[in-house]
């Protein structure tokens, strides 16, 4: 996995306008990957994000782009816990949080609704989401809005913008330790 990759799908987190990004990798050699992660947070880690694997699958890796602070306080606020304590989670740890959202992926074929918590997802949406299985929804973009549908089109061209920047920056060589802003 290249930094190239981190780019092209984790912009929006790199710059800090978002709390993660969740992407596929395919790999051939899981050692090899393995290292390829370590080498990535240590580049990623000081800036105040980690990757993470959520699911393996024989040659593609569900991977979290994420900044453990922006996540604690998105997690944090009161529709979230609401939310996620009627999705089952006990604990209101973040940490606590992502490994029982780790847990639920790696044990069922479909997505925990709730992964849009950990998406930076309006929680109004992703109970609408929730509620309406994927239907009914007022505008699709980066996630299906079920409530403030003019804030959420500006965010999906804020992201959509931040992207086709981050990837031209990227193009010219600009190192991913400079494009992740740190403790953003």
């Amino acid at each position: 996995m290249s930094d190239e990759t981190l780019v092209k799908f984790g912009s929006p987190t790199l710059a800090g306008l978002k709390t993660g990004n969740i992407f596929t990798c395919e790999y051939t050699d899981l050692h090899e990957l393995s290292g390829q992660l370590r080498d990535l947070n240590r580049k990623l880690v000081p800036r105040g994000l980690r990757l993470i694997p959520l699911r393996w699958s024989k040659k593609r890796v569900l991977l979290y782009l994420y900044r453990p602070d922006r996540l604690e306080r998105d997690l944090a606020g009161e529709e979230a816990r609401d939310l996620l304590s009627q999705e089952g989670y006990s604990d209101r740890n973040s940490e606590s949080c992502l490994l029982e959202l780790i847990r639920r992926l790696r044990g069922r074929k479909a997505f925990p609704h709730e992964i849009g918590l950990f998406l930076s997802y309006p929680p109004e949406d992703v109970r609408g989401f929730i509620r309406y299985g994927g239907s009914r929804s007022k505008l699709t973009g980066c996630w299906q809005v079920y409530g403030d549908e003019e804030t959420a089109r500006k965010t999906f061209d804020r992201f959509d913008k931040c992207t086709r920047i981050y990837c031209r920056r990227w193009s010219e060589g600009v190192p991913l330790t400079r494009l992740a802003v740190a403790g953003a």
